[in-house]
Protein backbone atom coordinates (compact mmCIF):
# COMPACT_ATOMS: atom_id res chain seq x y z
CA UNK A 1 0.00 0.00 0.00
CA UNK A 2 1.32 3.69 -0.78
CA UNK A 3 1.43 6.00 2.01
CA UNK A 4 -0.03 9.50 0.85
CA UNK A 5 2.50 11.99 2.87
CA UNK A 6 1.17 15.55 4.04
CA UNK A 7 -2.69 14.82 5.04
CA UNK A 8 -4.07 16.79 7.53
CA UNK A 9 -3.77 15.43 11.44
CA UNK A 10 -7.16 14.03 12.25
CA UNK A 11 -6.17 11.22 15.08
CA UNK A 12 -7.59 11.38 18.66
CA UNK A 13 -4.67 13.64 19.55
CA UNK A 14 -4.94 16.33 16.99
CA UNK A 15 -4.49 19.89 18.15
CA UNK A 16 -1.95 18.70 20.64
CA UNK A 17 1.65 19.80 20.55
CA UNK A 18 4.54 17.84 21.87
CA UNK A 19 7.97 19.29 22.42
CA UNK A 20 10.32 16.18 22.16
CA UNK A 21 13.40 16.38 23.85
CA UNK A 22 14.30 12.23 23.68
CA UNK A 23 17.03 10.45 21.77
CA UNK A 24 17.81 6.71 21.09
CA UNK A 25 14.78 4.82 21.51
CA UNK A 26 12.60 4.79 23.89
CA UNK A 27 11.40 8.68 23.85
CA UNK A 28 11.44 8.73 19.97
CA UNK A 29 9.03 5.92 19.87
CA UNK A 30 6.91 7.14 22.47
CA UNK A 31 6.24 10.72 21.17
CA UNK A 32 5.75 8.98 17.16
CA UNK A 33 2.88 6.88 19.35
CA UNK A 34 1.70 10.26 19.88
CA UNK A 35 2.05 12.10 16.44
CA UNK A 36 0.48 8.96 14.69
CA UNK A 37 -2.63 9.77 16.63
CA UNK A 38 -2.22 13.35 15.34
CA UNK A 39 -0.27 15.03 17.93
CA UNK A 40 2.12 18.13 16.56
CA UNK A 41 5.12 16.63 17.69
CA UNK A 42 8.35 19.22 17.26
CA UNK A 43 11.46 17.07 18.25
CA UNK A 44 14.20 19.33 19.56
CA UNK A 45 17.43 18.11 18.46
CA UNK A 46 21.38 19.04 19.30
CA UNK A 47 23.57 20.43 16.26
CA UNK A 48 24.57 16.43 16.26
CA UNK A 49 21.17 15.27 15.96
CA UNK A 50 19.61 12.13 17.60
CA UNK A 51 22.50 9.39 17.86
CA UNK A 52 20.29 6.95 16.19
CA UNK A 53 20.58 9.16 12.83
CA UNK A 54 23.53 7.22 12.51
CA UNK A 55 22.65 4.09 13.47
CA UNK A 56 21.92 0.94 10.30
CA UNK A 57 21.57 1.30 6.71
CA UNK A 58 21.53 4.28 5.18
CA UNK A 59 20.80 6.33 2.11
CA UNK A 60 22.73 9.62 3.27
CA UNK A 61 24.34 10.83 6.27
CA UNK A 62 21.95 11.36 9.36
CA UNK A 63 18.90 9.27 8.12
CA UNK A 64 19.37 5.89 9.15
CA UNK A 65 16.83 2.97 9.54
CA UNK A 66 16.59 3.20 13.10
CA UNK A 67 15.51 6.80 13.03
CA UNK A 68 13.51 6.61 10.39
CA UNK A 69 11.81 3.52 12.03
CA UNK A 70 10.99 5.85 15.42
CA UNK A 71 10.76 9.40 14.22
CA UNK A 72 7.61 9.96 11.17
CA UNK A 73 5.16 12.32 12.08
CA UNK A 74 7.75 14.81 13.43
CA UNK A 75 9.35 18.21 12.91
CA UNK A 76 13.07 18.64 13.74
CA UNK A 77 14.64 21.63 15.06
CA UNK A 78 17.99 22.17 16.48
CA UNK A 79 18.33 24.17 19.50
CA UNK A 80 22.27 23.75 21.26
CA UNK A 81 20.03 23.87 25.40
CA UNK A 82 23.92 24.67 25.95
CA UNK A 83 23.74 28.04 24.71
CA UNK A 84 21.32 30.81 26.32
CA UNK A 85 19.30 31.79 23.16
CA UNK A 86 18.49 28.65 22.40
CA UNK A 87 17.33 27.81 25.57
CA UNK A 88 15.41 30.95 25.72
CA UNK A 89 13.67 29.43 22.75
CA UNK A 90 12.88 26.32 24.06
CA UNK A 91 10.98 27.94 27.19
CA UNK A 92 9.27 30.01 24.16
CA UNK A 93 7.94 27.09 22.88
CA UNK A 94 7.03 25.61 26.12
CA UNK A 95 4.31 28.85 27.25
CA UNK A 96 2.42 27.01 23.91
CA UNK A 97 2.78 23.69 24.24
CA UNK A 98 0.96 20.44 25.52
CA UNK A 99 3.07 17.82 26.48
CA UNK A 100 6.94 17.52 26.66
CA UNK A 101 8.79 14.92 27.41
CA UNK A 102 12.70 14.71 27.24
CA UNK A 103 15.09 11.47 28.46
CA UNK A 104 17.98 13.60 30.19
CA UNK A 105 18.35 12.57 34.09
CA UNK A 106 17.20 14.67 36.68
CA UNK A 107 19.93 16.72 37.55
CA UNK A 108 20.88 17.35 34.14
CA UNK A 109 17.27 18.91 33.29
CA UNK A 110 17.25 21.27 36.62
CA UNK A 111 20.65 22.43 35.63
CA UNK A 112 19.08 23.41 32.25
CA UNK A 113 16.32 25.35 34.45
CA UNK A 114 13.72 22.09 32.85
CA UNK A 115 12.54 21.10 35.76
CA UNK A 116 8.76 20.50 35.97
CA UNK A 117 8.28 22.91 38.66
CA UNK A 118 10.40 25.99 36.63
CA UNK A 119 8.05 25.04 33.65
CA UNK A 120 5.15 24.20 35.15
CA UNK A 121 5.08 28.01 36.57
CA UNK A 122 5.39 29.26 32.85
CA UNK A 123 2.61 26.65 31.52
CA UNK A 124 0.46 25.45 34.55
CA UNK A 125 -1.61 23.17 31.69
CA UNK A 126 1.68 21.24 30.68
CA UNK A 127 2.06 17.12 30.81
CA UNK A 128 6.06 16.66 31.83
CA UNK A 129 7.29 13.63 30.71
CA UNK A 130 9.84 11.50 31.07
CA UNK A 131 11.07 7.86 31.58
CA UNK A 132 14.33 7.52 34.14
CA UNK A 133 16.06 4.53 34.21
CA UNK A 134 14.69 4.08 37.55
CA UNK A 135 12.14 5.38 40.91
CA UNK A 136 12.76 9.18 41.57
CA UNK A 137 12.84 8.28 44.80
CA UNK A 138 15.21 6.27 45.53
CA UNK A 139 19.28 6.71 45.65
CA UNK A 140 19.48 5.70 42.09
CA UNK A 141 17.63 8.34 40.62
CA UNK A 142 20.57 9.75 38.43
CA UNK A 143 22.05 6.61 37.25
CA UNK A 144 22.23 6.49 33.49
CA UNK A 145 20.19 3.18 32.39
CA UNK A 146 20.07 1.37 29.19
CA UNK A 147 17.95 -1.46 27.94
CA UNK A 148 20.65 -4.37 28.61
CA UNK A 149 21.27 -2.75 32.14
CA UNK A 150 17.36 -3.14 32.68
CA UNK A 151 17.30 -6.21 31.40
CA UNK A 152 19.56 -7.51 33.80
CA UNK A 153 18.40 -5.65 36.60
CA UNK A 154 14.87 -6.48 36.14
CA UNK A 155 15.39 -10.39 35.70
CA UNK A 156 14.59 -11.01 32.29
CA UNK A 157 18.38 -12.03 31.65
CA UNK A 158 18.14 -14.29 34.60
CA UNK A 159 14.65 -15.56 32.93
CA UNK A 160 16.59 -16.77 29.77
CA UNK A 161 19.12 -18.63 32.34
CA UNK A 162 16.26 -20.90 33.57
CA UNK A 163 14.86 -21.38 30.65
CA UNK A 164 17.95 -22.10 28.62
CA UNK A 165 20.99 -22.59 30.78
CA UNK A 166 22.98 -19.22 29.66
CA UNK A 167 21.89 -16.10 31.09
CA UNK A 168 21.10 -14.02 27.91
CA UNK A 169 19.19 -10.56 26.92
CA UNK A 170 16.04 -11.37 24.90
CA UNK A 171 17.07 -10.25 21.06
CA UNK A 172 15.82 -6.95 20.95
CA UNK A 173 15.22 -3.92 23.03
CA UNK A 174 12.13 -4.66 24.84
CA UNK A 175 12.79 -2.39 28.08
CA UNK A 176 13.21 0.36 25.53
CA UNK A 177 10.38 -0.71 23.40
CA UNK A 178 7.83 -1.39 26.40
CA UNK A 179 8.95 2.07 28.71
CA UNK A 180 8.17 4.12 25.41
CA UNK A 181 4.59 2.20 24.85
CA UNK A 182 3.58 2.68 28.73
CA UNK A 183 5.19 6.65 28.37
CA UNK A 184 2.95 7.24 25.34
CA UNK A 185 -0.26 6.10 27.44
CA UNK A 186 0.80 7.77 30.65
CA UNK A 187 0.65 10.77 28.54
CA UNK A 188 -2.40 10.11 27.15
CA UNK A 189 -4.36 9.48 30.43
CA UNK A 190 -2.19 12.81 31.87
CA UNK A 191 -3.50 15.22 28.92
CA UNK A 192 -7.39 13.35 29.45
CA UNK A 193 -6.98 14.07 33.29
CA UNK A 194 -6.42 18.11 32.00
CA UNK A 195 -9.36 17.65 30.27
CA UNK A 196 -11.32 17.07 33.38
CA UNK A 197 -8.88 19.43 35.69
CA UNK A 198 -7.52 22.15 33.74
CA UNK A 199 -3.89 21.27 35.09
CA UNK A 200 -1.08 19.31 33.88
CA UNK A 201 1.57 17.22 36.24
CA UNK A 202 4.32 15.29 35.76
CA UNK A 203 4.64 12.00 34.62
CA UNK A 204 7.59 9.60 35.30
CA UNK A 205 7.39 6.07 33.67
CA UNK A 206 10.66 4.50 35.71
CA UNK A 207 12.08 1.78 33.69
CA UNK A 208 13.43 -0.37 36.17
CA UNK A 209 9.91 -0.43 37.54
CA UNK A 210 8.06 -0.33 34.83
CA UNK A 211 9.78 -4.02 33.64
CA UNK A 212 9.19 -5.39 37.04
CA UNK A 213 5.42 -5.02 37.08
CA UNK A 214 5.39 -6.47 33.28
CA UNK A 215 8.10 -9.58 34.03
CA UNK A 216 6.31 -10.71 37.08
CA UNK A 217 3.06 -10.79 36.29
CA UNK A 218 3.23 -14.35 35.88
CA UNK A 219 6.75 -14.91 37.61
CA UNK A 220 5.86 -13.76 40.91
CA UNK A 221 4.32 -16.81 41.57
CA UNK A 222 4.17 -18.10 44.75
CA UNK A 223 6.64 -14.98 45.97
CA UNK A 224 2.71 -13.40 45.95
CA UNK A 225 2.25 -15.35 48.89
CA UNK A 226 5.50 -14.47 50.42
CA UNK A 227 7.85 -17.51 49.74
CA UNK A 228 10.72 -15.71 48.27
CA UNK A 229 12.16 -19.01 47.20
CA UNK A 230 9.67 -19.81 44.66
CA UNK A 231 9.23 -17.11 41.68
CA UNK A 232 8.87 -18.09 38.29
CA UNK A 233 6.09 -19.45 36.32
CA UNK A 234 7.36 -22.97 35.41
CA UNK A 235 5.51 -23.43 31.83
CA UNK A 236 6.44 -20.17 30.44
CA UNK A 237 10.53 -20.86 31.27
CA UNK A 238 10.44 -24.46 30.85
CA UNK A 239 13.45 -24.99 28.14
CA UNK A 240 10.83 -26.82 25.86
CA UNK A 241 8.82 -23.76 25.23
CA UNK A 242 9.71 -23.57 21.80
CA UNK A 243 8.68 -23.53 18.00
CA UNK A 244 8.15 -27.03 17.60
CA UNK A 245 10.18 -29.30 14.68
CA UNK A 246 7.91 -30.13 11.55
CA UNK A 247 8.71 -32.51 8.65
CA UNK A 248 9.94 -29.12 6.53
CA UNK A 249 9.70 -26.32 9.30
CA UNK A 250 8.77 -25.16 12.81
CA UNK A 251 4.99 -24.20 13.67
CA UNK A 252 3.81 -22.33 17.17
CA UNK A 253 0.90 -23.37 19.39
CA UNK A 254 -0.91 -23.46 22.70
CA UNK A 255 -3.21 -25.11 24.59
CA UNK A 256 -4.20 -23.41 27.81
CA UNK A 257 -7.85 -25.23 28.87
CA UNK A 258 -8.14 -28.67 29.58
CA UNK A 259 -10.50 -28.78 27.11
CA UNK A 260 -8.23 -27.11 24.48
CA UNK A 261 -5.48 -29.78 25.45
CA UNK A 262 -8.27 -32.47 25.06
CA UNK A 263 -8.54 -31.57 21.48
CA UNK A 264 -5.01 -31.60 21.05
CA UNK A 265 -4.00 -34.40 22.37
CA UNK A 266 -6.62 -35.99 20.14
CA UNK A 267 -5.37 -33.79 17.22
CA UNK A 268 -1.37 -35.34 18.32
CA UNK A 269 -3.35 -38.85 17.73
CA UNK A 270 -2.70 -39.19 21.96
CA UNK A 271 -6.27 -39.39 23.32
CA UNK A 272 -5.35 -41.80 26.04
CA UNK A 273 -3.11 -38.63 27.70
CA UNK A 274 -5.94 -36.07 28.52
CA UNK A 275 -7.20 -39.05 31.60
CA UNK A 276 -2.85 -39.28 32.40
CA UNK A 277 -2.87 -37.91 36.00
CA UNK A 278 -0.27 -35.72 34.98
CA UNK A 279 -1.81 -33.65 32.07
CA UNK A 280 -5.86 -34.13 33.10
CA UNK A 281 -4.84 -30.60 35.45
CA UNK A 282 -3.95 -27.27 34.87
CA UNK A 283 -2.03 -27.87 37.91
CA UNK A 284 -0.10 -31.14 36.97
CA UNK A 285 0.23 -29.79 33.44
CA UNK A 286 2.00 -27.19 35.16
CA UNK A 287 3.95 -29.43 37.47
CA UNK A 288 5.18 -31.58 34.39
CA UNK A 289 5.06 -29.56 31.55
CA UNK A 290 9.21 -30.64 30.63
CA UNK A 291 7.31 -33.96 29.85
CA UNK A 292 4.29 -32.87 28.06
CA UNK A 293 5.91 -30.58 25.92
CA UNK A 294 8.49 -33.01 24.77
CA UNK A 295 5.53 -35.77 23.79
CA UNK A 296 3.87 -32.57 21.63
CA UNK A 297 7.55 -32.03 20.26
CA UNK A 298 7.77 -35.82 19.94
CA UNK A 299 4.61 -36.21 17.66
CA UNK A 300 4.57 -32.58 15.77
CA UNK A 301 8.02 -34.24 13.83
CA UNK A 302 5.57 -36.97 12.26
CA UNK A 303 3.79 -34.16 9.94
CA UNK A 304 4.42 -31.15 7.63
CA UNK A 305 4.04 -27.37 8.55
CA UNK A 306 0.99 -27.40 6.51
CA UNK A 307 -0.18 -30.98 7.42
CA UNK A 308 -0.39 -29.67 11.45
CA UNK A 309 -1.69 -26.19 10.69
CA UNK A 310 -4.90 -27.72 9.00
CA UNK A 311 -5.33 -30.28 11.58
CA UNK A 312 -5.03 -27.80 14.02
CA UNK A 313 -7.30 -25.46 12.85
CA UNK A 314 -10.07 -28.07 12.15
CA UNK A 315 -9.46 -28.64 16.47
CA UNK A 316 -10.04 -24.99 17.18
CA UNK A 317 -6.11 -24.85 18.72
CA UNK A 318 -4.36 -21.48 18.32
CA UNK A 319 -1.59 -22.14 16.08
CA UNK A 320 0.85 -20.72 13.60
CA UNK A 321 3.96 -20.57 11.60
CA UNK A 322 7.23 -19.77 12.73
CA UNK A 323 8.12 -17.28 10.71
CA UNK A 324 11.44 -16.11 9.43
CA UNK A 325 12.75 -12.21 9.64
CA UNK A 326 13.94 -12.25 6.08
CA UNK A 327 10.07 -13.58 5.32
CA UNK A 328 7.78 -11.06 6.64
CA UNK A 329 8.14 -8.58 3.91
CA UNK A 330 6.64 -10.79 1.30
CA UNK A 331 4.76 -12.71 3.72
CA UNK A 332 0.79 -12.90 1.97
CA UNK A 333 -1.06 -12.27 5.28
CA UNK A 334 1.04 -8.67 6.19
CA UNK A 335 0.58 -7.94 1.92
CA UNK A 336 -3.56 -8.35 2.53
CA UNK A 337 -3.74 -6.48 5.58
CA UNK A 338 -1.22 -3.37 4.20
CA UNK A 339 0.51 -4.00 7.31
CA UNK A 340 3.95 -2.40 5.44
CA UNK A 341 2.95 1.01 3.55
CA UNK A 342 5.16 2.45 0.96
CA UNK A 343 5.87 6.15 0.72
CA UNK A 344 8.32 8.41 -1.34
CA UNK A 345 10.43 10.33 1.23
CA UNK A 346 11.74 13.63 -0.26
CA UNK A 347 15.58 13.47 0.38
CA UNK A 348 15.51 9.19 0.84
CA UNK A 349 13.53 8.38 -1.85
CA UNK A 350 10.99 5.03 -1.82
CA UNK A 351 10.73 3.91 1.94
CA UNK A 352 8.90 0.61 3.78
CA UNK A 353 7.49 1.79 6.95
CA UNK A 354 5.35 -0.71 9.43
CA UNK A 355 1.27 0.36 9.92
CA UNK A 356 0.00 1.70 12.57
CA UNK A 357 -1.49 -0.81 14.97
CA UNK A 358 -4.01 0.84 16.75
CA UNK A 359 -7.63 0.96 15.62
CA UNK A 360 -10.15 3.80 16.08
CA UNK A 361 -13.36 3.50 14.65
CA UNK A 362 -13.82 7.64 14.66
CA UNK A 363 -10.41 9.05 15.34
CA UNK A 364 -8.25 7.02 13.01
CA UNK A 365 -4.26 7.76 12.96
CA UNK A 366 -2.47 8.50 10.41
CA UNK A 367 0.78 8.50 8.56
CA UNK A 368 1.22 12.71 7.85
CA UNK A 369 4.97 13.74 7.78
CA UNK A 370 7.68 11.26 6.65
CA UNK A 371 10.97 11.35 9.50
CA UNK A 372 12.46 15.10 9.31
CA UNK A 373 16.00 16.13 8.30
CA UNK A 374 17.97 16.97 10.94
CA UNK A 375 16.87 21.09 11.47
CA UNK A 376 14.37 20.67 8.55
CA UNK A 377 11.57 22.79 10.68
CA UNK A 378 14.16 25.06 12.53
CA UNK A 379 13.11 28.39 10.57
CA UNK A 380 9.46 27.37 10.26
CA UNK A 381 8.90 25.98 13.91
CA UNK A 382 10.59 29.65 14.81
CA UNK A 383 8.88 32.04 12.89
CA UNK A 384 5.47 30.69 14.30
CA UNK A 385 7.00 31.47 17.81
CA UNK A 386 7.34 34.79 16.92
CA UNK A 387 11.07 35.30 15.91
CA UNK A 388 12.66 36.87 13.07
CA UNK A 389 15.33 35.97 10.92
CA UNK A 390 17.85 37.99 12.69
CA UNK A 391 16.72 36.50 15.64
CA UNK A 392 16.62 32.87 14.37
CA UNK A 393 20.85 33.40 12.97
CA UNK A 394 21.19 34.61 16.41
CA UNK A 395 19.82 31.51 18.11
CA UNK A 396 21.80 29.37 15.46
CA UNK A 397 25.09 31.34 16.26
CA UNK A 398 24.58 30.77 20.63
CA UNK A 399 23.91 34.57 20.99
CA UNK A 400 22.87 35.79 24.65
CA UNK A 401 19.52 35.08 24.90
CA UNK A 402 18.47 38.87 25.43
CA UNK A 403 19.26 39.50 21.68
CA UNK A 404 17.05 36.34 20.46
CA UNK A 405 14.51 38.13 21.32
CA UNK A 406 13.38 38.43 17.59
CA UNK A 407 9.87 40.17 16.74
CA UNK A 408 8.11 38.23 19.98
Amino acid sequence: MTTAIGTPAVGALAGVRVLDLTINVLGPLATQTLGDMGADVIKIEPPQGDPMRDTGPARHAQMSVFYLNMNRNKKSVVLDLKSPAALEALLRLVGDADVLVHSMRTRAAERLGLSYAALAERNPRLVYASAPGYSPDGPYRDRPAYDDVIQGESGLADMVHLATGVPGYLPTVVADKLCGVFLASAIGMALFSRERTGRGQQVQIPMLETMLSFNLVEHLWAGAFGDEGRLGYGRALSPQRKPYATKDGFICLLANSDEQWKRLLATLDRPELAADPRFATMEGRTENIDALYSIVADQIGLRTTGEWRARLDAADIPNGPMNRLQDLLADPYFRETNFFERYEHPSEGPLITTAIPQRFSQTAGSIRLPPPRLGEHTREVLQAAGYDDAGIARIAQGAPARQAAGTG
